[in-house]
């Protein structure tokens, strides 16, 4: 006999979260009820089963045989009608169920809005709106997890004016053991979470050049997050890119932010009294903010240097040297419309043509320089457009369903 029995496999755990809610198991009752196609207990199964809920056909029988769920009520017919008219019902971008996956396709939209907001031209307050909405957007994806956890995120015994259950907020939900946001990331949030604090009670000047390092940090935790937990195909950079535009870098800017005054007394003394209870570790993890430097790149000619950004990758030689992450400025790349045209259509939109290209740029003022979409060429004064023109069009596509598809 040997000295040792072979280690068998660990059976993965079912997730708690995986089980139907009480109003669809008012459904499948009413199936069960209907009959014909409903007979089986697998056909039925089928209609509540997908990517981010697996559930076993043995709740099925349960309420078939009712040996639980017996108190719950048939649903009636016309909702069978309706349940079975909509399935399924999907959000077509991500594959999510609208009803059973809400919370989830919340946060990603919560998200999105975030970064778009942040990096829309002509907004002022755009270190505030970005912080509001990115805690929206992680509590949706905390509750999310919880739910999928099978762990009850309500407050015990508290109830909203309408006498609704009342949610764990951002703040309670990372003081929970099991929460999947932990280290820099649960530091980073606390800190957005006070200075949202301030937002809500006093009025604040210009603070994103400030607060910027953080902000893209939460918004990159919550992608890495979002993939590692429900799946890469939900990440954000399929919808937008997930950096955000801090500042635009032109010549008369750079002056402006060495010119720029100091920040908010109340803004000032919030960071101070959260960082000196953090380490040096964990103020140079970049989980909880992105440390950046500035270094000017020259160019052979006058006005062939457009201001760009470009990130050294942590851990290379000159990241390492002097422990911070490097923006350098670097030649944007430049397309001239038919180029940008082609992109496009080759990025899954063959019909968009040179005319819907003119009245897009046309409708957006997309050749106002202070937007940042393109500039004079080198040659013949012809516009060229930069990349960021280029996702703009192809959000625009999307937008638009299938009209260039």
């Amino acid at each position: 006999m040997p000295d040792h029995e072979e280690e068998q496999p660990k059976k993965k755990k079912r997730r708690r979260g995986n089980t139907l809610e009480t109003w669809e198991i008012a459904i499948v009752k009413a199936m069960i009820a209907r009959g014909g196609n409903f007979s089986n207990d697998q056909d039925i199964l089928a209609y509540f089963t997908r990517p981010t809920r697996s559930v076993n056909h043995r709740l099925i029988a349960e309420i078939r045989t009712e040996t639980k769920h017996k108190a719950i009520k048939t649903a009636p017919e016309t909702d069978l009608d309706t349940f079975l008219s909509i399935w399924p019902d999907i959000d077509h971008e991500t594959g999510l169920s609208v009803r059973g996956d809400e919370l989830l396709i919340k946060a990603r939209e919560a998200m999105i809005a975030a970064v778009q907001t942040f990096n829309g031209a002509g907004l002022t307050f755009r270190a505030e709106l970005f912080i509001v909405t990115a805690i929206i957007a992680w509590t949706y994806l905390m509750h999310a997890w919880f739910k999928r956890e099978g762990i009850d995120y309500t407050y015990t015994g508290q109830t909203t004016k309408a006498g609704e259950d009342k949610y764990w907020d951002l703040g309670h939900c990372l003081k929970q053991g099991k929460c999947p946001a932990k280290g820099g990331v649960a530091k980073n949030l606390e800190f957005l979470i006070e200075i949202r604090h301030e937002i809500e009670h006093r009025t604040t000047s210009r603070i994103d050049d400030a607060l910027g390092a953080k902000l893209q940090s939460c918004a990159l935790n919550f992608n890495d997050l979002l993939k590692k937990e429900f799946g890469l195909q939900y990440g954000l950079e399929k919808r937008l890119p997930i950096a955000l535009q801090f500042v635009s870098f032109e010549t008369e800017q750079i002056s402006a932010l060495k010119k720029a005054s100091g920040l908010p007394k109340s803004i000032e003394t919030t960071i101070d009294a959260f960082e000196q209870g953090l380490t040096e570790e964990q103020l140079k993890d970049p989980a909880y903010r992105m440390s950046y430097g500035f270094v000017p790149m020259t160019a052979k000619k006058p006005g062939a240097a457009d201001a760009a950004v470009s990130i050294v990758a942590t851990g290379s030689d000159e990241a390492d040297e002097i422990e911070k992450i490097i923006l350098k400025e670097v030649n944007k790349t430049r397309y001239p419309p038919g180029k940008v045209v082609a992109k496009v259509q080759a990025a899954g939109f063959p019909n968009f043509r040179m005319q819907d290209h003119i009245e897009l740029w046309q409708s957006l003022d997309g050749k106002n320089p202070a937007k940042g979409y393109g500039c004079q060429g080198d040659y013949n004064g012809t516009w060229v457009w930069f990349d960021r023109w280029f996702y703009r069009v192809i959000e625009h596509c999307e937008q638009e369903g299938g009209k260039y598809r």
